[in-house]
């Protein structure tokens, strides 16, 4: 045990507590504990000839040295490490052996005798609980017994819940089941150097299977059908039969060739079909991580259908090809990727290289020259039948699994980087450098302005909030209004709110809101010497500190307002005090003392406790304090615009489009609402011309028509239309329209076998035309 754990195992008798020193059996880790014990000490030998679970250990020999030196070896290893068998526990040189219920043998596993007997006289069950139990130790030999579960399907139905009825089905059941595991066959041992055998059948309650090896069974599987699977058709469920088996047994079958009997012939033209139903199209996918070939046990044809994989085949071999592969064949030679490698293997595998049927590959990847077939490979994996337009990184990972060449990485970029249906599909551009605004020199000389729209009409009338910060020490005013307010009732509350506090601002940044853009505000500011600064339409990064403001307003109203929801315009006194007692990260201080110089009392300052030293100051001495707080203040704004800079702009790339570029435009569902009008419309239209430039991050672009919205866009909302040409190493591509190849002038290879053509409707079905030639072997 370990130390200070005993308490944890204490037990009470007439003399008193006891704790263990040691582990002891009953402990709800100690199996667990002493497992992981046995494997750490006997890992080296696991696998090779040593078998363990709990305290049984198992040591299997070819011959007799053999097992006397791989039993010192045990012995040794346990003695180091302080652990002891018993002797009259101990079997040692026999050629039979019960472990764990069964009967191991050199001829293979059986059913231990002693269970055997159990089964023989056990008695007519006569409720629910009784049923369970014999069908649990039936179960436990399920693998002796063929269509278990079909023939055990009576007793099965007897633990549905309901009144328990014992029919004569189920005693018929019980009796064939007895009888069976009494008279259990000895299930061979597996032999991996020869190859395996699969027969599989279906009844209408249950399917079942079997493994056998040099006409001996290794092991029985069966499983009773319920549900939706009652009603499959015979064909799906002997298929289904043939997918549990082989999923069953995989770790038997995957690495090896095995042979599968099947009694359903149609199953064979599986691959024939020109349509397959989601259920097969799944079952298929699974077969082919399998190696194998099909026998049919009527006897009057033992022919390869090779409809169950499409990989390998016992007799014949399938070789299939893409139309215009063949030709790759001609062009290693002279490639300047592939030329020189392809010379060296000639005459055997180089390194990875290796040359198979004319074709080069790079270990299990096919070399794939400079051809215009590159350019397909990428369109296929990109936007083919089966793909989803994924971007760069996943389109080059589906190629790298089949395909090889250099630069593949540079040729993917290209062309995606083209795909007309994902500029119109994906919804951000990560264009434009983060560019912050000039840090004001002092308190209340550059203002922003914004309103929160929308909010619960209150009792005095209000149902918006205009919010103004100060860009210098992020002090903001919050004044409640209403939706309806124009520009000059928008100025007057201005100048009695703000004005008469602070001053005229400098500088006022808005975004696009019809007040802002309004004849008179434009001409009143004008006069006062104030410049009016525009955000782009619908982008509030723009202006992100109002926006950030407005966030923490929401929150701040959302925690004082009443249940009600009508008292939030008495409450925004409450939320502006506190909004700026508290400091900012931008400034390290609270809006209150860059404007003051001090805070104002709260509560918990009304405390005796020392007052701060710039209360005790004289006037000269305060202003060099708030000078100094100012300088500070820029200081660490200046930082901290930095580092956001440095932050955002790691992922993003500066981008300049010049007069006249075509771009592609994001449809943001503010601005054009009438193109967004559910989630599966286009995100991006175009190609539109650029006007001209605004700044680094803002451009004017003809949009062409009457979208009714401003026609400057931020830099982050345009992408640069690329046309379509194909590689640029690539002139010739057959495969657009008109488009010819003089790679492929001579005649097209014939196809002699099934042409698979997709089955998938809407266009998806691109990659046509894969013929399989079959060869017979001698």
């Amino acid at each position: 045990m370990r130390e200070g754990d005993e308490w944890k195992t204490a037990f009470k008798t007439k003399h008193g507590l006891y704790e263990w020193t040691v582990m002891p059996f009953g402990l709800t880790n100690a199996p667990s504990t002493f497992m992981r014990l046995m494997n750490e000490v006997l890992k080296s030998f696991l696998g090779r000839f040593v078998v363990v679970y709990l305290d049984d250990i198992l040591v299997y020999s070819k011959s007799l040295e053999d097992h006397l030196v791989h039993l010192k070896q045990v012995f040794e290893t346990l003695r180091a490490q302080k652990l002891y068998g018993k002797q009259e526990k101990c079997s040692f040189l026999v050629e039979e052996v019960a472990f764990l219920g069964f009967v191991v043998s050199r001829n293979g596993v059986s059913v231990d005798p002693s269970k055997t007997e159990a089964i023989k006289s056990w008695p007519i069950p006569t409720n629910i609980s009784e049923v369970r139990s014999f069908h649990g130790l039936a179960s436990f030999y399920r693998r002796f017994v063929r269509d278990f579960s079909t023939i055990a399907s009576p007793i099965t139905g007897c633990l549905k819940k309901g009144v328990f009825a014992w029919g004569e089905e189920a005693q018929k059941a019980f009796e064939k089941l007895k009888a069976l595991l009494c008279d259990a066959p000895i299930l061979a041992l597996p032999d991996f150097s020869q190859p395996f055998e699969v027969e599989c059948d279906a009844s209408g309650v249950g399917i079942g299977a079997v493994l056998i090896q040099s006409k001996r069974p290794i092991a029985y599987f069966s499983e009773k059908l319920g549900g939706a699977r009652l009603n499959y058709c015979t064909y799906d469920k002997e298929f289904y039969a043939i997918v549990r088996a082989l999923d069953h047994w995989s770790h038997y079958l995957r690495a090896n060739h095995f042979i599968l009997h099947s009694d359903h012939e149609s199953l064979k033209y599986i691959n024939g079909q020109q349509k397959l139903s989601t259920r097969h199209a799944k079952w298929v996918e699974f077969l082919q991580s399998f190696h194998f070939s099909c026998k049919y046990k009527d006897g009057r044809s033992n022919v390869v259908a090779d409809a169950l994989s499409r990989r390998y085949s016992l007799l014949v071999t399938l070789d299939v090809r893409f139309l215009g592969f063949e030709t790759l064949k001609d062009h290693y030679q002279s490639d300047m990727d592939f030329g020189d490698m392809f010379l060296k293997c000639a005459g055997g595998p180089n390194g990875e290289f290796v040359i198979q049927d004319g074709f080069l590959f790079k270990g299990n990847r096919l070399c794939v020259p400079k051809h215009a077939i590159r350019e397909l490979l990428i369109r296929e994996a990109h936007g083919g039948g089966l793909a989803g337009h994924f971007g760069i990184t996943k389109t080059l990972q589906v190629l790298k699994e089949h395909f090889f060449w250099p630069k593949m990485l540079g040729d993917v970029t290209n062309i995606v980087g083209k795909c007309v249906t994902c500029h119109m599909a994906k919804t951000t551009f990560k264009h434009g450098v983060y560019t912050p605004l000039p840090v004001p020199i002092r308190p209340w000389e550059d203002v922003s302005m914004d309103f929160i729209m929308a909010l619960p009409r209150t009792q005095r009338g209000k149902d918006s909030i205009m919010v103004v910060v100060d860009r210098f020490s992020k002090m903001a005013h919050f004044v409640p209004c209403h939706k309806t307010n124009d520009a000059s009732n928008v100025a007057d509350l201005y100048f009695k709110e703000v004005v008469r506090l602070h001053g005229i601002p400098k500088t006022i940044v808005s975004d696009r809101d019809s007040k802002f853009l309004s004849y008179f505000w434009n001409t009143l500011w004008r006069k006062v010497g104030t410049k009016l600064l525009f955000s782009t339409s619908h982008h509030p990064q723009t202006d992100g500190q109002t926006e950030v403001t407005n966030r923490t307003l929401g929150a701040l109203l959302r925690g004082l307002v009443s249940k009600t929801q009508k008292d939030w315009d008495i409450k925004l006194a409450h939320a502006e005090f506190a909004y700026n007692r508290s400091p900012t990260y931008a400034t390290g201080h609270s809006p209150f003392e860059v404007v003051y110089g001090v805070n104002p009392y709260m509560p918990l300052d009304l405390i005796p406790l020392p007052k701060d030293e710039l209360v005790h100051k004289d006037a000269n001495d305060k202003l060099k304090a708030m000078m100094k707080l100012h300088q500070q203040v820029r200081e660490k704004i200046e930082a901290v615009n930095e580092l956001y800079k440095q932050k955002s702009n790691k992922h993003r790339k500066p981008r300049v489009f010049q007069d006249g570029d075509l771009v592609w435009v994001y449809m943001r569902k503010e601005r054009f609402p009438n193109k967004r009008k559910n989630k599966l419309m286009p995100r991006a239209e175009g190609p539109y011309r650029v006007v001209s430039r605004v700044n680094d991050n803002a451009y004017k672009v003809d949009l062409g028509g009457d979208h009714g919205v401003h026609a400057t866009f931020n830099v982050g909302d345009l992408s640069p239309y690329l046309d379509d040409d194909g590689l640029d190493e690539l002139r010739s591509i057959p495969f657009k329209g008109g488009g010819d190849d003089p790679c492929m002038d001579h005649e097209s290879p014939k196809c002699d076998g099934l042409v698979i053509t997709s089955g998938l409707e809407g266009g998806l079905g691109s990659m046509v035309g894969l013929c399989m030639v079959t060869h017979k072997l001698n």
